[in-house]
């Protein structure tokens, strides 16, 4: 009886690590099919918080565009832009979707997927004025660019002559240009293009040609989450192969971002 008793406890007890063994991996299954996004929502036309409280943009309506082709339901998290990469390593939420370059520095700290569209950088003053961007040019004024961007960097790489003042949103930094304390502004192309199209934009112009170009905008996620990367650039391929990209591009631009 001793022995019965102890073989049928030991059977119960490997079903029991079956059954639970069964629930964590459909848990997991399941967590997969479920992704936090990350955005800033200060960003327009890419991301952005509607007269409802509601995200919106450019960014957005990619994330779900890619969340519908990989079947997996999503929510976003609004987050500011300084503490976006610290935040995903938190795990406050498992996808940066914010309109983020792929860069060297950023990929020591997070993984990308392939780029979603591709970016470059314009200067942005008043209209009528004779802006200078070269090194010489610039030396001494006062130049606008959003904090722990590439803009940013890039002037301070580039135009360290220049008296450079960082913004902790692109919004800041337009306010303080339509209000006269910058002499001029570095950003991301098709953010001025939006800025330069809105009532607040209207009295300035871009300044020469952009100063860099190719920059390649991606989704981040947290270090080794390879099956979460392979989904997200098999997304972005479908997405742009069935036309789903291109109706979103329109929606927002009349040309191609990708």
């Amino acid at each position: 009886m001793s022995f019965l008793r102890t073989f049928t406890g030991l059977a119960f007890k490997g079903m029991a690590i079956a059954t639970l063994s069964v629930i964590a991996l459909t848990a997991t299954a399941y967590a997969a099919d479920k992704l936090r996004i990350g955005t800033e929502g200060a960003y327009p036309p890419f991301n952005l918080v509607d007269s409802n409280g509601e995200l919106q943009g450019f960014d957005v309506d990619i994330a779900k565009a890619l969340c519908a082709s990989m079947k997996a339901e999503c929510t976003f998290v609004k987050q500011d832009w300084d503490g976006m990469i610290p935040a995903l390593n938190k795990r406050k939420f498992d996808a940066i979707v914010a309109s983020m370059s792929i860069t060297e520095e950023r990929q020591k700290a997070v993984d990308f997927s392939e780029r979603y569209y591709t970016n470059k950088l314009q200067f942005v003053g008043k209209k009528g004025m004779d802006v200078d961007i070269s090194a010489a040019g610039l030396k001494g004024k006062v130049i606008g660019a959003q904090r722990a961007t590439i803009s940013g960097q890039w002037l301070e790489q580039n135009r360290a002559d220049a008296d450079i003042k960082l913004y902790d949103t692109q919004e800041n930094a337009y306010l303080d240009l339509a209000s006269g304390r910058l002499d001029a502004i570095l950003a991301d192309a098709f953010v001025n293009y939006e800025w330069l199209n809105s009532d607040a934009g209207n009295a300035f112009e871009a300044k020469g040609d952009p100063v860099f170009d190719g920059d390649l905008i991606g989704i981040a996620i947290r270090k080794g989450e390879d099956d979460l990367r392979i989904k997200l650039n098999k997304a972005i391929k479908d997405i742009v192969a069935d036309g789903t990209y291109g109706k979103i591009n329109a929606k927002y631009f009349p040309f191609s971002i990708y």
